[in-house]
Formats: C-alpha cells, sequence, structure tokens
C-alpha cells in the first residue's frame, strides 16, 4: 500500500484486524516491552499504546510481528520490488531507463526520492518529551529502537549518495545532558562509519538526522541488506509505492517529510561519552562502551505523531520477522552476487551474525574421484568478506552436488549433513585475530575474536549416533550427557575458570575419551546445562554458537597441528560455557511481568 503516513498505515491494520488498542496508560519503564514480548510470543498483533505515562505521544509496536502481517502492508508492491532487487545489474540502471526492462516502468516511478521546498508542517519538542522506553531492566536508560538514521557524505552530498540506517539511539541515561545530548551506536562495517570518518578527516561534524516512524517502508529500508547502487530512499519509495519526501531545514539537516519524529544533530570528531548497556539481538546485554556522541539540534514532530518501537531479544523477536520479510525480498540476489552460491542462511535462533549456513558448488575438479572442499573454501571466504556477513564467527559450509535437496533452513538437518561428512583432520579452517561482531562478547574485547569454517563435500564418513554410546564415561567434573541431534552430544561441565583450567579440564576429557567407541558422535558441546541445551534446535544454536570464540574454545579429541592447520581425529569439543567476560543474558523482571498479568486477555492464543 502507499501509506502516506504511519497514522494511515496503523488505521488500515486496525481496520483489517491487524492491530489493537490499548487504552490503559502504560508505563514505558519496561511495562510496555513486556506486554509487546508476551503478545510477540503468541503472534499477536500490532499494539497501539494511546497512553504512554510521562509523554503526550502515543505509541505503536509490533507492526512487523509475523511475516503474514508485513506481506499485507506490502501487498501492493512486493512482486514488483523483488524484481527490482533481483536484477543481476546495476538496479539504478532499471530506474533511470525504466521502459527497457518489462514490468519496471511503474516501480521507477515511485522509486527516485522527490525535494521539496522547506516546509514548516512539523511542530517542535524535546528528547525527554518523546516515549522513554526502557525494555530490559539493566538498559542504560531509554533507547530509540526503530530509528532509521540518515547521514550523507561530506564528499558526495545529496541523498543520492546519503545512507540511510538502522542504530540505536540511547535518549538518556549515563553522562548525557538531558535533552541536548545522545548516544550513538553503530556496528563496524556500517555506512555511516565511511561518512564519520571522512568527516573526521577534514575536522567537521557529521550532521545526523534521526526518523522515527513513517510509512512502514522506511524503517524496512534502513535494514535492507540493498545491492550495490541502489539507495535506501530509492528503496523505500519502490517499496511504500510513494516517493521518498524531504527538504531541507533552516539548519541545513535533511527532514523526511513523512517522518512521525526527526531529531537533528551532529556528531564531532573523536567525542564519545559511554553507552549502553543494552539488551541486545544476541540474548545478551551489550555493555557500556564509549560510542560517538551527538549533539541535539532539533526534535521535530508531525500533528499526529506516533512513536515507533520495537523490543530486542533472544531471538525469535520482531526482527526475525523483519528478517523473513527480507528474506522474501532479496533471498535470491546474494547468490548472484557470489558466484557459486546456492543458498544462505544467517541462522536466526543463533542471533544472526555468529552463524551461518551456506551451500555452494563443488565443480573444480570433476576428474578426480575423491571428492573434498575445495570451490566451497573460494566461497567460504567470499562469503566472510560481505558487508556485515563479515561479522560471523562460524560458517557451515556444503557441497550442493552431494545433496540437491538440502536446505539451509532445516538447522538440525543441515547440522547432521555437515558433521556426517567432515573429515575434522582437514575440513575446519580458521581466521585468527579478526572482526567480529560488536554485541559479540564471546571474544578478548570488543570487535575481536575469531572465525571457523566447517566445510563438507563428499560421501557420508560417518553414520550418526542418535543416542549416548553405550558404556561411555566421563571424567570427574563432566556429567549428565544428553543427545541435542544425531551426533552432537551436549555435556554438562563445571563452571568455567580460565582458558588455562579449561584447557586442563579438556585434557583430563580427551584422555578419557581416547579407548572409548564414539565413532557416531561428531561434536561434544560443553555447557553449564546440558538439558537445557539439548532440549531443542534453536537451544543449542543459541548456547553452543553465541558463547564460544572459535580458535580458543573449539578443541577435539586427537588434536593436532600440521603446517599450522590444526585438526582433529576424533569429535570435534566446542566449549560453550559462560566465561567470566561474557555479557550477562536477558531475564525479565518478575514483578513487572506480575503487573502486566492485568493486560491477560491480549495475551491469549487464538484471541486476536
Amino acid at each position: 500500500m502507499g501509506y502516506k503516513s504511519l497514522a494511515e498505515c496503523v488505521a488500515d491494520l486496525e481496520k483489517h484486524g491487524h492491530l489493537i488498542r490499548i487504552k490503559e496508560e502504560v508505563d514505558p519503564y519496561l511495562e510496555m516491552a513486556a506486554i509487546h514480548l508476551r503478545v510477540y510470543e503468541q503472534q499477536g498483533p500490532a499494539l497501539f499504546f494511546e497512553k504512554v505515562k510521562g509523554s503526550p505521544f502515543p505509541a505503536v509496536s509490533n507492526l512487523f510481528g509475523t511475516l503474514e502481517r508485513s506481506k499485507f502492508m506490502f501487498r501492493d508492491s512486493l512482486d514488483k520490488v523483488e524484481q527490482l532487487v533481483g536484477l543481476k545489474f546495476d538496479p539504478m540502471s532499471a530506474i533511470k531507463k525504466p521502459f527497457q526492462i518489462p514490468g519496471i516502468a511503474l516501480t521507477a516511478l515511485t522509486a527516485l526520492p522527490l525535494k521539496q521546498t522547506f516546509k514548516s508542517t512539523f511542530s517542535k519538542t524535546t528528547i525527554s518529551a518523546l516515549p522513554q522506553i526502557v525494555n530490559w531492566p539493566m538498559d542504560g536508560g531509554p533507547f530509540v529502537t526503530m530509528p532509521q538514521v540518515y547521514t550523507e557524505d561530506i564528499e558526495k552530498p545529496g541523498i543520492m549518495n546519503a545512507n540511510l540506517g538502522m542504530y540505536r539511539i540511547q535518549l538518556a541515561g549515563n553522562d548525557y545532558i538531558q535533552d541536548k545530548e545522545i548516544g550513538l551506536h553503530y556496528q563496524i562495517h556500517r555506512g555511516i562509519g565511511v561518512h564519520q570518518s571522512k568527516a573526521n578527516a577534514k575536522g567537521q561534524p557529521l550532521k545526523v538526522s534521526i526518523f522515527v516512524g513513517g510509512p512502514p517502508a522506511h524503517p524496512l529500508a534502513a535494514v535492507m541488506p540493498l545491492p550495490e547502487g541502489l539507495s535506501e530512499m530509492t528503496f523505500a519509495g519502490a517499496l511504500g509505492n510513494r516517493r521518498f519526501r524531504y527538504f531541507y531545514d533552516e539548519e541545513g539537516f535533511c527532514i523526511s517529510a513523512d517522518a512521525d519524529f526527526v531529531i537533528t544533530g551532529t556528531v564531532y570528531p573523536q567525542e564519545n561519552k559511554p553507552e549502553g548497556p543494552f539488551g541486545d539481538h544476541l540474548g545478551y546485554y551489550s555493555l557500556t562502551h564509549p560510542f560517538p556522541l551527538m549533539k541535539v539540534h532539533n526534535v521535530y514532530h508531525r500533528k499526529d505523531a506516533i512513536w515507533s518501537f520495537t523490543v530486542v531479544g533472544r531471538p525469535p523477536q520482531e526482527d526475525t520477522s523483519f528478517g523473513a520479510l527480507i528474506h522474501e525480498i532479496a533471498g535470491s540476489a546474494l547468490p548472484k552476487e557470489i558466484h557459486g552460491l546456492k543458498e544462505l542462511n544467517a541462522v536466526d535462533a543463533a542471533g544472526v551474525h555468529p552463524l551461518l549456513f551456506a551451500i555452494g558448488s563443488e565443480r573444480y575438479t570433476p576428474f578426480l574421484k575423491e571428492r573434498r572442499p575445495q570451490e566451497i573454501l573460494t566461497i567460504a571466504n567470499h562469503i566472510l568478506g560481505k558487508n556485515q556477513l563479515s561479522l560471523a564467527k562460524y560458517l557451515f559450509i556444503a557441497a550442493r552436488e552431494d545433496e540437491e535437496t538440502l536446505g539451509t533452513h532445516d538447522l538440525s538437518g543441515f547440522m547432521q549433513h555437515v558433521l556426517s561428512r567432515m573429515d575434522f583432520r582437514t575440513d575446519l579452517h580458521f581466521h585468527t585475530n579478526t572482526t567480529i561482531d560488536t554485541l559479540d562478547y564471546s571474544g578478548a574485547g570488543l570487535n575481536s575474536g575469531s572465525k571457523v569454517v566447517f566445510a563438507a563435500a563428499g560421501p557420508v564418513r560417518r553414520k550418526l549416533s542418535e543416542v549416548v554410546p553405550a558404556g561411555f564415561t566421563l571424567p570427574e567434573g563432566f556429567h549428565t550427557a544428553q543427545m541435542a541431534i544425531p551426533g552432537v552430544m551436549a555435556v554438562q561441565a563445571a563452571p568455567y575458570l580460565s582458558h588455562a583450567a579449561a584447557v586442563k579440564e579438556i585434557d583430563a576429557l580427551n584422555t578419557e575419551m581416547t579407548d572409548q567407541d564414539f565413532a557416531g558422535i561428531a561434536l561434544i558441546v560443553l555447557c553449564d546445562n546440558s538439558v537445557f541445551t539439548a532440549q531443542n534446535i534453536n537451544n543449542l544454536v543459541w548456547i553452543t554458537f553465541t558463547r564460544s570464540n572459535p580458535a580458543v574454545d573449539i578443541h577435539g579429541i586427537g588434536a593436532f597441528t600440521a603446517n599450522k592447520h590444526w585438526g582433529c581425529t576424533g569429535p570435534v569439543i566446542i566449549d560453550a560455557r559462560k566465561k567470566p567476560h561474557h555479557a550477562p543474558e536477558l531475564i525479565k523482571d518478575a514483578e513487572v511481568e506480575k503487573n502486566i498479568e492485568r493486560f491477560a486477555g491480549l495475551f491469549k492464543a487464538g484471541d486476536f
């Protein structure tokens, strides 16, 4: 639909039964987030909070809470946008010469941004008047969780070279001066970082505009992995069936004419303040670190402004549904960018960035009888050097020729396929002392960790066991072995003390297992609670891949190093216990959970 505003979208969703109103005043401190989480768990409707305690503005959440609702909002444009994103060549060429490509012409009419003359249609407010929503008990303050952060290239100004990204914004708390300063947190490899680097080099402040609300195409554009040359504003216009309208205010800041709120400000070179903690999408808190300080100039709002927010936490959450919609739109685009790649899945259950599953072609030596990973290693390197994919820690990659029907979204099936075919002596490939996700604390420091590729090509090497082997014994300190999936055993271990202590413990485990029959076991996961870890596949991938740093925490039975290549003869061991340097996991506030029982009618599945 070509929504002109968020209010128009809210009215449409309500009319068709996709949104409900909460008329009672709700506290933005933990309560709104708790209600959202309960409703999302039941795959419930979007939520319109009419009265937010301490703010004159209403708020909406869970707009993208189900794939069905997301597709409903874009029901008139989704097919055309999929065609645009899926073009193998420069999509901007198609927009500039639309009549040369069937079906693109009408999309092109809405794609190019529309600059308007300055309009005083916005009123002004303050940061403290905005809904001060706090999601988790240890959060450092209220955050904007559905922002669209706009910056321009100081060397190539203008909207066509601008970046629109979704980076969290801390509105208050820590050392920020109320209403005058806010915190801007972005992960490495983001477009805004390039813009800030160029501004820093010239000793100039970076102008930042933060849009909140607006048509739903706008926040989706801010998180969309777009082909080179296709700007977020262009994509927003095409997806929303409405050109992205903008103008510049009297201070030269870009203003989205359809946004509900716009916060403008400047980021000065090397001027940082502590930001965080914040409950994040890996299921843990990202801790307090210095991040860019934004000095607030103006806070604008439209007449019927609605504050848009989401709640971030251990997957699945609303951003899971965001990801499903992105896959619908662009799932076929990445394989066209990486030659030989058939399918890629950033595993949501593991927090997206820690774990990738991929399928590629293995065609390098068809004249040889013996097959081993070759081409898929080239593909793996390409994947780990690609934009946000470069933040991944674990990449499992298989050859499509071994099983044409294999899919990366069957987590258990895909892991079993890889583990049954791997040669642990040759098929693990490490990248040490490199960058990982800013939000991942499994490494030695911020953005610092390692990566590993599990590569599989060729015939089945081992039949994976579905049960713990008969007579299997463990040394002191290890107990409660549980089969999570065939071939993968979760073993409970004593609390982690240090890396040196862990090496001694695993040496004892190695000695104990050397003379045992573990042919059907491919992977042993050491954890703090093996029953929980083995309970389901989501628990398994979350515990295993968010609580381990590959180069430090991967061990193996019969481990060796040959020509600087690490391998092992027996099962791989991943130490996925909590470490002293890890961030705390997210735990709900019991008192708040009790308080929101007054909304119990909202939480019953099937009542929506």
